[in-house]
């Protein structure tokens, strides 16, 4: 389980110190698949980051499984089973997706199969893929997908996506909603997805709005996202893989 109590950020900004999370509250049961929606700039990503260890929070507590991780970094977390998915992956000049694969499931020698396995579950061919390096040959959607195989490589209690559609085409988006729902039928694994597209928040047990650092609306995704379609009348949410622009 994953509990939030009264996490806060601040960040310096030009204007003095401005604050991205306030106070916000939250408890994701295990196994279950919660969508976070809400405007550009509104903390989602923040809140993420603050989740994995990237980001600092400046009060409050996360605690996993009834640990408190506040203070941990991202690599003692990553142990304890957190896994994060960037909107923007890195690149790694030198290491071919072979590698990553390997260094994701945490055993060298992963065979043909398996690799084929993690990478078309995200819409790639492995064939073409496997031996090359993940560096500026390959495209920002290209490069998403493979980051997001080597999660699915990595066994997780807990798999955080930052707008998993965003740089992918139609169908590749289509081949990882099933992934998603695959993932939560299984109850093997909580997700918590960051994401504008309908289709992914129509897969989510719960659907938490997050706007202007606070947690403005959560619940039940029949009830939540009927509201957020009323409140964000003129801004309709995307049904296809590309990046959507939203509220």
């Amino acid at each position: 389980m994953l509990e939030l109590k009264n996490l806060c950020y601040q960040a310096q900004g030009e204007d003095g110190p401005a604050d991205i999370l306030r106070n916000i509250s939250l408890t994701v049961a295990d196994g279950r698949l919660v969508a976070v929606t809400g405007p550009n700039g509104g903390g989602k990503t923040t809140l993420a980051k603050a989740i994995m260890g990237l980001v600092e929070p400046t009060g409050g507590q996360i605690l996993w499984n009834g640990a408190d991780v506040t203070g941990l970094n991202v690599t003692q977390r990553a142990g304890l089973g957190i896994s994060y998915g960037f909107q923007q992956p890195p690149r790694f000049k030198g290491l071919r997706v072979r590698d990553l694969l390997e260094l994701a499931a945490g055993k060298s020698g992963l065979s043909q199969e398996e690799c084929c396995q993690y990478l078309n579950r995200v819409g790639l061919c492995a064939g073409d893929y496997i031996d090359r390096e993940v560096d500026a040959s390959l495209s920002g959607g290209e490069v998403k997908r493979i980051e997001i195989a080597t999660i699915l490589a990595r066994p997780a209690g807990l798999m955080i996506f930052d707008e998993p559609e965003a740089g992918i085409d139609l169908w590749s988006f289509s081949r990882l909603t099933d992934t998603f729902r695959a993932i939560h039928e299984s109850r093997k694994s909580t997700l918590l997805i960051i994401t504008h597209q309908e289709r992914i928040l129509s897969l989510a047990d719960e659907i938490i709005l997050v706007a202007a650092g606070r947690v403005s609306m959560q619940g039940p995704r029949d009830k939540i996202f009927p509201e957020i379609l009323d409140a964000t009348a003129g801004c309709s949410y995307r049904t296809g893989g590309e990046r959507g622009e939203c509220l």
